[in-house]
């Protein structure tokens, strides 16, 4: 017990201690209340006439709220403590002047059992206030590493956040790998120290067994509390290594290591905290510093790191499924991407370089200081939705016949082989009406003028054969499709007019209608029914991605995907939105698609467009109002076409 005695000159308290036979008796002389007389121990404060006057009733209420038993100590002629004086209430006991050593006794007894139930009524606060804030510390914690899902910052958040509601200088996390494996292993995975912030920590692997403090901890799940780890008890499995210490001057001393166990109660790694310190903020940098500062982790700590240890264990557990997760949905794009390019492998790598080239120019954007876009920001997952967009925008190819998919010319193969069979056949019909009438001339009249004859009939043989050749030639022209719309077919429309027996002598035109149609066709290679078809795909894209059970986070790729054929003018398809109902997401897809589109070097179709004259065919599409002109610009101005050759 502690007893102050405050009093002014005019009182004198001679023979307390005899009288109480106090552990601690302190005697001031003091006008006012100094902080620091009441603590956590029972205190009783003796105050006279003269001092509760120049405290006042708040400064005597005061005292009484801190903890302190009061006993007011009279003046001479003061038979009581008036009741209805300010700050009586508060008073444990009242002394007459002069009181004897009996008198005295009995009151500081009876302040005293005031001050003590006061005193545990107090730490009973404290204790609730400091469970609150340790639970709520917990709770925040806790929401942190559940909403955490970067594995790297995970961990960094679980040693810092540990060593953080233990005051802890320093830290290590070690994580548990094969553990169904017959030699499984620890991994000394991050570390962590205030005083040596940089001391280049390396991952590496060590043995899952007793000779290590973590390794103890994660053989038999039991916690480990050492006040001094140079001083181990020398009956133990486990030792401690020094060499971070010698290497860097440092001072280990207390530690707690304690096991991480998952919901399955299957321990995944231990939690290491190293030197526990009374101010935070001071640096462990002499031995003296280490003796004042260093005190060893408590029962209660214990209690908190291993609660904190079980939340980040289940964290670690929930982080690494979620990688799990996305590594087997990037599998499923990754094949869904392959199973469209073997349909038509001669787009291979056209998702990928239209996903890469989006996700470059949506980081443009991102950091555009000036124009519309200015005030555009993406998240990691915004990013990440663009990026599965562009990856899987044209999946509903797979709902598109492969020969219309992967057509290459204007005709079909077999169409411009039964052409080239048909010029075969008018040729050879022609070589074989020349022999027989160089013949039936010969037959019938003989030698004489047979030479001006077969002059004449050279001549017209070489014209016939020299128009089929010609009519060959132009059907090879006009087979091969065109980026834009070009060619006015008068040379192929007279040619297909003309006509030539079968070889049931019926007479057929060189070409038939459906020839001439798709010979004619102006742009590329596709009529507009196969453009029809073609387009199609953007539909079924739609809705195929429509059943897959999207995140929050990912939940726009649907419709980001179904916009990357519209145009701003509203002459895009399959839906003619105009330029409010297009996201930018879809704007800057559609970008690249075009761009790739122009460049790809390994379409059968077309040759490969030149990088200047694919963005002059764009920017005449900005002109027309079909592409975004500001995303077009920071496209160009940003090279993002460069992000194909990195």
């Amino acid at each position: 017990m502690k007893f102050v005695l405050v009093h002014s000159p005019s009182w004198d308290p001679g023979g307390v201690r005899e009288a109480l036979d106090a552990e601690q008796v302190i005697r001031k002389t003091i006008t006012a209340l100094a902080p620091g007389w009441i603590d956590d121990r029972p205190t009783v404060l003796l105050l006279d006439e003269t001092l509760r006057r120049l405290l006042g009733p708040s400064g005597v209420r005061s005292a009484a709220e801190a903890g302190a038993g009061i006993v007011a100590l009279g003046a001479p002629g003061e038979s009581d403590l008036p009741a209805d004086l300010p700050g009586a209430e508060v008073v444990a006991a009242f002394l007459t002047h002069p009181a004897g050593p009996r008198q005295l006794l009995a009151a500081l007894k009876t302040a005293y059992r005031e001050a003590a139930m006061r005193a545990e009524a107090g730490r009973a606060r404290a204790e609730i206030a400091a469970r609150s804030h340790e639970i709520a510390e917990l709770t925040r914690i806790g929401v942190a590493l559940s909403t955490e899902r970067n594995y790297d910052v995970l961990l960094e958040l679980i040693l810092t956040q540990s060593r953080h509601v233990t005051q802890s200088d320093g830290g290590s996390l070690y994580l548990v790998e094969g553990r169904d494996s017959p030699k499984p292993k620890l991994r000394f995975k991050l570390a962590q120290n205030d005083t040596v912030p940089k001391a280049g920590f390396v991952e590496f692997t060590m043995p899952l067994d007793h000779s290590s403090l973590a390794g103890y901890v994660c053989s038999t799940g039991e916690p480990l509390v050492i006040d001094d780890v140079y001083f181990l008890p020398p009956d133990v499995e486990y030792s401690f290594n020094r060499s971070f210490d010698e290497r860097n001057g440092y001072r280990s001393k207390s530690m707690l290591t304690v096991p991480m166990r998952n919901h399955r109660d299957e321990i995944i790694g231990a939690l290491q905290l190293i030197n526990r310190k009374r101010d935070p903020g001071t640096l462990l940098t002499s031995p003296e510093v280490v003796v004042q500062q260093v005190i060893p982790y408590s029962r209660r700590t214990v209690e908190i790191v291993s609660a904190l240890a079980g939340q980040a264990a289940v964290s670690i557990e929930n982080s690494l499924l979620y990688e799990n997760i996305e590594r087997l949905f990037e599998g499923f794009v990754t094949a869904a991407v392959f199973a469209i390019e073997q349909r038509d492998p001669a787009t291979f790598g056209h998702s990928g370089r239209v996903a890469t080239m989006t996700v470059g120019l949506a980081e443009v954007v991102d950091r555009a200081g000036d124009g519309a876009y200015r005030h555009v920001n993406f998240s990691r997952e915004q990013i990440k939705e663009i990026r599965y967009a562009g990856l899987l925008h044209d999946f509903g190819k797979v709902g598109v016949r492969e020969q219309v998919l992967v057509k290459a010319k204007k005709l079909y193969p077999p169409d411009l082989t039964l052409i080239k069979s048909r010029y075969a056949f008018i040729k050879r019909t022609a070589e074989a009406e020349y022999h027989r009438q160089r013949a039936d001339f010969l037959a019938g009249r003989g030698r004489e003028g047979y030479e001006e004859f077969l002059a004449a009939l050279d001549a017209a043989h070489r014209k016939e054969v020299e128009e089929l050749e010609a009519f060959l030639k132009t059907v090879l022209m006009a087979n091969e499709p065109s980026v834009l719309p070009e060619g006015s077919f008068e040379e192929l429309l007279s040619l297909a007019e003309r006509r030539f027996a079968d070889i049931e002598g019926q007479e057929q035109a060189y070409l038939t209608d459906d020839e001439v149609r798709f010979l004619t066709i102006r742009k590329g290679s596709l009529d507009e029914t196969e453009r029809l078809e073609i387009e199609s795909h953007v539909t079924h894209t739609y809705r195929f991605l429509l059943q897959i059970p999207w995140t929050k986070e990912l939940a726009q790729i649907p419709l980001i995907a179904y916009g990357h054929h519209e145009k701003l003018n509203g002459r895009g398809y399959p839906r003619r939105v105009r330029a409010a109902e297009i996201p930018i997401q879809t704007r800057m897809m559609t970008i690249s698609d075009i761009f790739d589109a122009l460049t790809a070097a390994d379409r059968p179709y077309k040759r490969a467009v030149p990088l200047q004259r694919a963005l002059d065919i764009m920017t005449q599409e900005v002109g027309e109002e079909m592409l975004d002109g500001e995303l077009f610009r920071l496209f160009v101005a940003g090279k993002v076409f460069e992000k194909l050759a990195s």
